[in-house]
């Protein structure tokens, strides 16, 4: 029997995607909203209204699906769209328990709903299992976990956060946008709900805005968070699925050499006098490196943070004083960029004011270590 292709076989052809009305290898838009039915009034295609989704959208999903392992995935507007609906989804009263250090929107978004009453909510420290399982109890609805967290890098043990959240009955749900299912296969290793910013890495082009939830099981929850998806109509338009789709064909490859890239640059910054840490957890020396090894098996991203010794002064001399990397916010992207990140968040970020967030992109290894240390050297006067 002939083995079956790859995952990152099915990616790079979009799952053998031929358009059958043209045999075109890139498969159309449609823009249409509403879709015939044939004289017995029966449906034509998947679907009589694009509100849930249309062609466009039900072929990215079964991309998605695939890449996840997952029964199912559906595509929301933005990251935060797919996450509201995930939150949406606990019942009222019900009792979630996050991360203290996560993408700072959907953490605000979690503290907003149990300000209003409609959740109790708990935040926990990335990666300490102990305080987890401290704050699970019987009745936790929900368990929000990110890893590697936005932007300490802090790793997070996936199979054991799964463990500690069904011992409560409680559902687990991952924001994996910084490692896509090239890296980290979430739900084989115990998630039941994988949340990525398509925006990032999936997309990798920075000009399209879309969610991703995909599920290790088409359960109850599955099915409330459908009827969400269906009420709200919060999925993206066709054309920047289209695009989604067009950069997800690349993303094992783009994700290879940015991860190359970025080890690199770590390894060739720590040390560097002008800094206090480099958070990458592909170096040996980060605390959570034997986790993300077992965890991201494709490679450890495109993602690092540097902690200045010159404090906030230093940390925005040195996001403004680069002239390669871009002063912009976004990660996941074929250009690099760089932050400095706790002015970004606010002041309650828990984010230290010496943090400059770095994305690496698919420039030249060489002139992006030029380009930083020029601008460390910079930031040290």
């Amino acid at each position: 029997m002939t083995k079956p292709p790859s995952r990152e076989s099915l990616t790079a052809q979009a799952m053998h995607a031929i358009d059958a009305a043209t045999g075109a290898v890139i498969p159309p838009i449609h823009p249409a909203t509403t879709f015939a039915r044939d004289a017995d009034n029966q449906l034509i295609g998947e679907t009589d209204y694009r509100r849930p989704a249309g062609p466009n959208e039900f072929q990215a999903a079964r991309v998605l699906a695939m890449l996840e392992g997952a029964p199912e995935a559906k595509l929301f507007a933005s990251g935060m769209a797919a996450i509201a609906a995930v939150v949406e989804s606990v019942p009222t009263g019900g009792h979630v328990v996050a991360q203290s250090e996560m993408y700072y929107g959907a953490k605000a978004l979690l503290q907003r709903t149990a300000a209003k009453g409609r959740i109790t909510l708990d935040l926990v420290t990335p990666g300490d299992t102990t305080a987890l399982k401290a704050a699970c109890k019987p009745g936790t609805d929900l368990v929000w976990i990110e890893s590697p967290a936005n932007p300490s890098w802090a790793i997070v043990d996936i199979a054991a956060s799964a463990q500690i959240a069904h011992s409560v009955g409680a559902t687990l749900a991952i924001d994996s946008t910084c490692a896509p299912p090239c890296t980290t296969q979430a739900l084989a290793l115990g998630a039941d709900i994988v949340m990525h910013s398509a925006t990032k890495y999936l997309n990798g082009h920075s000009d399209v805005l879309a969610g991703v939830l995909a599920t290790r099981e088409l359960n109850d929850r599955w099915a409330e968070i459908t009827e969400i998806h269906t009420r709200t109509g919060a999925i993206p338009g066709a054309f920047e699925t289209w695009l989604m789709l067009r950069g997800l064909r690349t993303l094992w490859v783009r994700f290879e050499r940015q991860s190359e890239t970025a080890l690199f640059l770590a390894e060739k910054l720590t040390g560097h006098p002008a800094l206090s840490a480099v958070l990458y957890p592909g170096l040996p020396s980060h605390p959570g490196h034997a986790i993300a090894a077992r965890q991201m098996t494709g490679g450890f991203g495109g993602l690092f943070s540097l902690r200045l010794k010159g404090g906030h002064e230093a940390a925005r001399k040195l996001a403004s004083g680069t002239r390669l990397f871009i002063q912009a916010t976004s990660v996941g992207g074929v250009e690099s960029l760089i932050e400095h990140r706790k002015p970004i968040e606010g002041p309650a970020s828990p984010t230290p004011d010496d943090l400059v967030r770095v994305s690496v992109g698919l420039e030249g290894a060489d002139d992006l270590l030029a380009d930083l240390e020029q601008a460390l050297a910079d930031a040290m006067t």
